[in-house]
């Protein structure tokens, strides 16, 4: 019965964003809905409860497929032309971490698993995941990872509304789904994804329940084998389970450590914009490309709403989502590397 009350909950959240035309809408709707409602009330709040997690692993499933399927063989075939904005990536992920961890454990004072994994510049839910193995504050976590979407989200797309004088992204009514898509495509990326996370599981991937099913659709649309679609409302459900169950998790959040964690997330996420914005007008002077776009390319946001931003600039899509599918991907590929060979004492 809680789980139901809280995806209801969590549905008319998303579902009220989305309305307002908020970014990410079904996720950051659903998680901020079900987190204050949790947070307000944790006294009533069942005690020992935990959101189912094998009903929670399938719709990350779906998330990584359709993460996964925006890479097809014009993306990838555009990437040598790239080698020097994408080189600019591997410069901020490393240079952000870094950066931020010292932030957070410094003015902070977080234990080093939260701040290490609180810190990472992107993969919500690959950080979460790892972190929560390696015994960091989930609540803490959860909290820096989903304000640095939150903020990047709301000021990215405010800040180039009034740059180019009209709305971008979400606000101006776009979208990435592809509403076509009927039940056979639905059965489809279920397979995929749950093939997907038999794979990650048994390669033992780091964030395996995202990054496998992520690695098996991106194989299969960029080899074509397999056509991967789904219908609006499969993603739009996705996300408000996956934000419902980080929600749930905001039991004992209080003023104060939501307070410190808006502040922290503002102060990181405003050294990873000047960080952006240095790499952006050093790859503009080497390759002439235009500094919005790089911008949003080195954002820290998320694919999809950076995707909508690149529509509404009249920019390349594929070129952002190959930028941001590199940092998720490096991102994770650095939180694994570091936790299997001790480089940071955790």
């Amino acid at each position: 019965m809680v789980t139901v009350t809280a995806l209801a909950l969590g549905a008319g959240g998303g579902g009220l964003a989305a309305w307002a035309h908020l970014p990410m809408p079904y996720l950051l709707g659903s998680l901020a809905t079900t987190g204050a409602v949790v947070a307000l009330a944790d006294d009533r709040f069942p005690a020992g409860y935990r959101f189912p997690q094998r009903f929670r692993l399938i719709f990350i499933a779906v998330i990584g497929v359709m993460i996964g399927a925006q890479v097809d063989r014009g993306l990838l075939g555009q990437a040598p032309s790239m080698l020097v904005s994408l080189s600019g990536v591997v410069v901020f992920v490393l240079a952000a971490h870094a950066l931020n961890y010292r932030l957070l454990t410094r003015l902070g004072g977080y234990d080093r698993a939260t701040a290490y994994y609180g810190s990472a510049p992107g993969g919500l839910i690959e950080s979460i995941a790892l972190g929560e193995a390696a015994g960091a504050d989930v609540r803490v976590l959860t909290l820096l990872q989903f304000l640095r979407i939150v903020t990047v989200l709301t000021l990215a797309p405010v800040a180039l509304s009034v740059w180019h004088g009209g709305p971008v992204g979400s606000a101006a009514g776009l979208s990435l789904a592809r509403g076509a898509a009927g039940w056979a495509d639905v059965a489809t990326v279920v397979a995929v994804g749950l093939a997907g996370l038999a794979l990650g599981f048994w390669l033992k991937l780091p964030a395996a329940q995202l990054t496998g099913p992520l690695l098996v659709a991106a194989v299969l649309s960029a080899t074509g084998l397999v056509p991967l679609a789904a219908p609006g409302w499969l993603i739009a459900a996705a996300q408000v389970v996956l934000g419902v169950s980080l929600g749930l998790r905001f039991v004992g959040v209080n003023r104060q450590l939501l307070g410190k964690a808006v502040g922290l997330s503002l102060v990181t996420v405003s050294a990873m914009v000047v960080l952006g914005a240095a790499l952006a007008a050093g790859v503009r002077a080497l390759t002439g490309l235009p500094f919005d776009v790089l911008m949003i390319s080195y954002a820290p946001g998320g694919l999809t709403e950076m995707g909508l931003i690149a529509v509404s600039l009249a920019a390349n899509p594929a070129f952002v989502t190959l930028h941001h599918l590199f940092r998720i991907t490096l991102t994770v590929v650095e939180l694994g590397v570091v936790r299997r060979l001790g480089l940071v004492r955790l």
